[in-house]
């Protein structure tokens, strides 16, 4: 005769241990695997965190909005954000989402994002969208609304200094005459 109880999955045991943790850990990722498998579920992540959720239940409620964003290739995408999203936030839900869809087919692999924002910007109507703190509804994007990938060029007056002239600064500080 066995001293353990019988837990709610049938077994004999403690119930407090790895094995039953790891099982039900297992159990869980399956039905989310089915689940996420539903054709009705399609446009949630893989790996789907808080936010992804949130933000996607707040497009079925109306206070969110699914933007399609065209690459220069011509090849396009879709991102969720909220009403209230900011150029910042967007840019954000972007950078997730393409390293999303890299890792999903090219598996483990590097973007630098900070070359593609230096080198290019989204535009909306011909207007860019530079400004982070800037609302998308300042600038008329609503749901179902199509943005552009556009070359951009830092002006010199933009206040950045290159990297070759904080150079020459520093080495101009030095007591070569």
């Amino acid at each position: 005769m066995e001293s353990g109880t019988k837990g709610d999955d049938g077994e004999i045991g403690g119930g407090s241990g790895y094995n039953d943790r790891s099982v039900n850990r297992a159990k869980l990722n399956s039905k989310l695997e089915a689940l996420l498998s539903d054709p009705v579920l399609a446009d949630v992540p893989k790996k789907p965190t808080l936010s992804d959720v949130e933000t996607l239940i707040s497009l079925e409620l109306g206070s969110g909005m699914r933007l399609s964003i065209l690459r220069l290739d011509g090849s396009t995408f879709d991102v969720v954000v909220m009403n209230s999203a900011t150029v910042k936030d967007l840019r954000l839900a972007i950078k997730k989402k393409v390293n999303d869809m890299e890792q999903s087919t090219m598996g483990h692999r590097q973007i630098s994002w900070k070359h593609i924002w230096a080198n290019f910007c989204l535009s909306y109507q011909n207007q860019k969208l530079l400004d982070d703190s800037s609302q998308l509804q300042d600038f008329g994007v609503r749901n179902n609304s199509q943005l552009h990938f556009i070359p951009h060029v830092i002006s010199k007056n933009s206040g950045r200094h290159s990297r070759r002239k904080k150079h020459r600064f520093f080495h101009g500080l030095s007591k070569r005459s």
